[in-house]
């Protein structure tokens, strides 16, 4: 079996399809999927499929893309993080691609999140984009490392991906590791330890071959695992039973069904 552990569910692509998207993720051995918080104004509705769909999780956080979102404090994140079906604070963290221009309030943001994730003892999930040292900076200097977290749809090179590993963090692959012009990826897929490595959609974006270009969804992320066993030269079956016990070992308070 699969999770995964990053997706959209509650975005507009998926609006009128939930239940063709949960039935594709049992036909394709995929039994759970986190569905990530991006804002506080629309978290009820990430909320809800988690609340509604016993094979769904929910985080809570603010993305580093989102500027004229309600702005959280370390309470409001507590505040609802403080649910059984919400396992982890974020989307959170660093992203000098699109924002390149504001870089201070980012940062406390950040900040913010990590101590939140120390305050309820849920771990982390990091966005980082053009933004390896100061993320992985911010993450030393608030003491990330007693909560832990992951490295979501993670693009850096194997320099990175052992600093990362060094502070205790997971690193999640996505569909980009299906592509074959995404080297360092590759190879850092094929070095990380199998025991701190998920795989995740990032649904509805990054879909991966044969599907590239196409809306993602979680269903697919058989194909994120499947690559990675190629790249690595063991069976599917050893990295899905490696990312899922990944998975729950890291997200604690995330019930494993019975079936996993």
């Amino acid at each position: 079996m699969l999770v995964d552990s990053h997706c959209h569910l509650d975005f507009p692509d998926f609006s009128e399809r939930l239940p063709e998207l949960l039935a594709a993720m049992r036909q394709n051995g995929v039994g759970a999927a986190v569905c990530i918080g991006v804002n506080l104004e629309d978290f009820g509705q990430v909320l809800a499929l988690a609340e509604t769909h016993e094979q769904l999780y929910a985080t809570v956080g603010v993305h580093p893309e989102y500027t004229d979102a309600e702005e959280p404090d370390v309470g409001r994140l507590v505040q609802l993080a403080d649910h059984p079906k919400v396992i982890g604070i974020g989307e959170t963290g660093l992203d000098y691609y699109w924002q390149k221009d504001k870089p201070e309030w980012q940062r406390q943001r950040f900040r913010t999140h990590i101590r939140a994730a120390k305050a309820c003892s849920k771990p982390l999930v990091i966005h980082m984009r053009d933004a390896a040292e100061d993320t992985l900076r911010l993450l030393q200097e608030e003491g990330a490392e007693a909560v832990g977290g992951v490295m979501h749809c993670f693009t850096g090179n194997w320099a990175v991906a052992q600093q990362a590993l060094d502070l205790g963090f997971h690193l999640s692959f996505s569909g980009i590791v299906t592509f074959k012009n995404a080297t360092e990826i590759r190879e850092v897929a094929q070095k990380a330890p199998l025991e701190r490595i998920l795989v995740e959609t990032d649904a509805p974006y990054l879909a991966p071959v044969p599907y590239r270009g196409k809306r993602n969804q979680p269903a697919y992320v058989r194909y994120v695992a499947e690559e990675i066993a190629c790249l690595r030269g063991i069976d599917f079956a050893a990295v899905a039973q490696a990312t899922t016990d990944n998975f729950f070992n890291l997200f604690q308070t995330a019930k494993r069904p019975v079936n996993l």
